[in-house]
This record gives structure tokens, C-alpha cells and sequence, in this order.
């Protein structure tokens, strides 16, 4: 409720908001208000009402929703300038972090492989590995040329910020938990099982602010990057796709 109500505040007062943000910043942060009131927070909060009527699939995509939840406003909170949704973001990025700590805490490794068919996991958990792995190396060759030629980061230097928050967050937090997931699960890891399908969950939300990034920029005049539609498209159906087929294991 929190992070729908601040994003329709972001989206209806944007230069009370973001008003001191660069123009790339600012549609981001539009598309991801966009993509949290409309999708992100109903999602959510459907999930979590039938993760506790007892749906273990549910229980397994919430678990994605609330690390795409902290993901994001440990973005907010830290790269946007102070302002008047400073209190709500922070409040939004604790609550969603103890709230993902507590589902994780919840549930029963041994009980959820229990549910599970047996079949191989190798496909969801190759998959996982490969799109980790795929942007580690993206965002490393950005990065080791910034650094070899002693320059500012160009992705940081177009928000207006030190460093790349998504930089820091995907590389030493969600792409190696993304990696692990997938290991566990190639292995038939009971953790694997319990924490795979909230990453396929948070690698296919990831992709739509960043589609809805081109459509806001297109909307207020600026060069939109209409070459991402399509990569980014095809990853977010094939990651949807995927998890699908990882939820139908899962025994009702």
C-alpha cells in the first residue's frame, strides 16, 4: 500500500518528486512508478492473500515481488535526491526486506521439495545461471573500460550519481543469489526449489521498467531507446515462459 501510494505521487507530481534528477533518471524512475502502481504492488498483495490461504506457488512467487520490491527502493532511497517521499521510500525498503526475510524464514525446505514432481531441473536452473551470468558480463564491459581508462561510470554519469546503483546492487547482491539459486536447483537443492521461481519472478519484473523507460521518453519529447524493445522483450516472455513451466512442477 505504501509503494502504490508513493508511486501515485511520483506520477501525478513528478517535478515535485524528481524535479532535480537528470532526464534519464527521471523517466526511469516514472516507468518504475508506472510499473509499481499498476502491476508490481496488486501483484503483490494478490499473492501474499493467496500465499496465506495455503497456494505454495504463490508463497514461491511473493518471495520475487518482495526482492524486486527492496531491489528498487534501495534505489530510490539512495540515488534520488531528498525529497518529500524520502520517509516512504525508506519505509517501503525496510518493510519489504523483513518481509522477504520472514517468507524465506516461513517456509519449510523438506516440505516444499515434497510438492514438487520429480522431474529435472536443469532447464530453469540453467537458465538462471545463463542470465546472471549473461549480465555480469554486460555490466562488466561497461565498467573494467570505465575504470582501465580512469573515467567517470557513463551509466552513473548520465543519473547524475557516484556510482551505478544498479551496478553495486546486481553484482554484489541479486545476480550472485540468482547464480546460487540456479546451482541449488540443478542439483535438486531443497533451497534451490524454495527460492527459484522468486528469481524468475524478479528477472522478468526487472525488464519492464526498463520497457517502460522507452515509452515515457518517447512521451516527453526525448530520444527513447526503441533498440531495447526487442532484447529486453524476448527475455522478459522467455523468462515468464520458463517460469511457468518451473510453477507447473509444483503440485497443487
Amino acid at each position: 500500500m505504501l509503494a502504490a501510494a508513493g508511486s501515485v505521487v511520483g506520477l501525478w507530481a513528478p517535478e515535485a518528486v524528481y524535479g532535480e534528477e537528470t532526464a534519464a533518471l527521471a523517466d526511469s524512475a516514472a516507468a518504475q512508478d508506472l510499473v509499481n502502481l499498476v502491476l508490481v504492488a496488486p501483484l503483490m498483495a494478490a499473492t501474499a492473500l493467496a500465499a496465506s490461504r495455503g497456494s505454495l506457488r504463490s508463497w514461491l512467487c511473493l518471495v520475487g515481488f518482495q526482492g524486486f520490491t527492496v531491489y528498487n527502493y534501495a534505489i530510490y532511497a539512495f540515488s534520488i535526491h531528498f525529497g518529500p517521499l524520502f520517509l516512504l521510500w525508506v519505509a517501503v525498503l525496510g518493510l519489504s526486506l523483513f518481509a522477504l526475510i520472514g517468507t524465506l524464514a516461513a517456509l519449510d525446505s523438506a516440505a516444499v521439495r515434497a510438492r514438487f514432481i520429480r522431474r529435472s531441473m536443469a532447464l530453469p536452473g540453467s537458465f538462471l545461471v545463463a542470465v546472471a551470468s549473461l549480465f555480469v558480463l554486460l555490466w562488466l564491459s561497461e565498467i573494467v573500460p570505465d575504470l582501465a581508462a580512469g573515467r567517470p561510470s557513463r551509466s552513473a554519469r548520465d543519473w547524475n550519481v557516484p556510482t551505478n546503483p544498479v551496478h553495486v546492487l546486481d553484482l554484489a547482491f541479486f545476480l550472485p543469489a540468482v547464480v546460487v539459486s540456479g546451482v541449488l536447483l540443478i542439483r535438486r537443492h531443497p533451497l534451490g526449489m524454495v527460492t527459484a521461481a522468486g528469481q524468475l519472478v524478479w528477472l522478468a519484473l526487472t525488464c519492464l521498467p526498463i520497457l517502460a523507460t522507452v515509452f515515457v521518453a518517447d512521451a516527453r519529447g526525448r530520444e527513447a531507446g526503441w533498440g531495447l524493445l526487442a532484447p529486453i522483450g524476448v527475455l522478459c516472455a522467455v523468462t515468464v515462459a520458463v517460469l511457468l513451466g518451473f510453477l507447473r512442477r509444483v503440485r497443487a
